[in-house]
């Protein structure tokens, strides 16, 4: 039988099928496998948010979170950047509040901490209190006023009526415990969860709560990512019991539910 036009059409079509196919299943992630979720975060979460990527991907099998460290002002410069993220976590409503036209309007507070005073293994300095930080020759670090550590130890000063002369500022509350533990410094204040990740690294002198601060770790989707439905739905997750239970293991404390 002679090979018409129709016949040479209708094997052609069959031919570009599977392609056609192929190309419908890449454009909707199908052949990309699971989602990865990029979470940039305080470096005070390294150790919790270690543990809940762990549960949260047991619990959400088709989807992985890549966690990313460091100080609130460089994880700004990444989001200013439009690096490549869907997730910010940071240690103060302010510093998400300066990046808020990145941010979607979903941001919850998923953690609560305080501060305490982080000095050298067995306080050989012995610093019982605040006041003790205003001694001459003292070598204090704290961290930068534009950075939550920082503001959180100034308003614990301003409440302590203090005026400590500090030796250096640093980037966020993990720099400072590094210039503690490294000998470079004698005293510095840190938030309770950094204190505990050092182990026996350093020690603790506590501030009493009535001039303490405290300080809240706030979450939100990145607007307009390649995930945000999926980005939206783990922070939600991260107000649930199952995450509360992570944080309170590492020394963070709930924070109370929305009114």
């Amino acid at each position: 039988m002679p090979d018409s036009p129709r016949r040479r059409r209708l094997r052609a079509s069959l031919l570009l099928a599977p392609l056609a196919l192929a190309g419908l299943g890449a454009g909707c992630g199908g052949s990309s496998g699971p989602v990865t979720l990029t979470v940039l975060a305080d470096s005070s979460m390294t150790e919790v948010f270690g543990e809940i990527g762990t549960a949260y991907h047991q619990e959400n099998p088709g989807l992985k979170l890549r966690f990313e460290f460091g100080g609130v002002p460089e994880l700004a410069d990444r989001l200013s950047a439009h690096d490549p993220c869907d997730v910010l976590v940071t240690s103060d409503k302010a510093s998400m509040d300066e990046a808020g036209e990145d941010l979607g309007e979903h941001r919850r507070v998923i953690a609560h901490d305080s501060l305490t005073i982080a000095v050298a293994p067995g306080n050989p300095r012995r610093i019982r209190g605040l006041r003790d930080l205003t001694r001459p020759g003292l070598r204090v670090v704290v961290g930068a006023g534009s950075v939550p550590v920082g503001r959180y130890t100034r308003q614990v000063f301003a409440k302590a009526g203090l005026n400590v002369r500090w030796r250096s500022e640093e980037i966020g509350a993990r720099a400072v415990l590094d210039r503690i533990r490294a000998g470079e410094a004698d005293a510095g204040l840190v938030y309770i969860t950094d204190l505990r990740s050092a182990g026996i690294a350093a020690s603790s002198v506590p501030i009493p709560a009535d001039v303490n601060a405290t300080a809240a770790f706030p979450a939100a989707a990145v607007r307009g990512g390649d995930h945000e439905e999926a980005a939206n739905a783990f922070v939600s997750w991260l107000v649930t019991p199952a995450a509360q239970k992570l944080f309170n293991k590492y020394g963070f404390v709930t924070p109370p539910a929305p009114q």
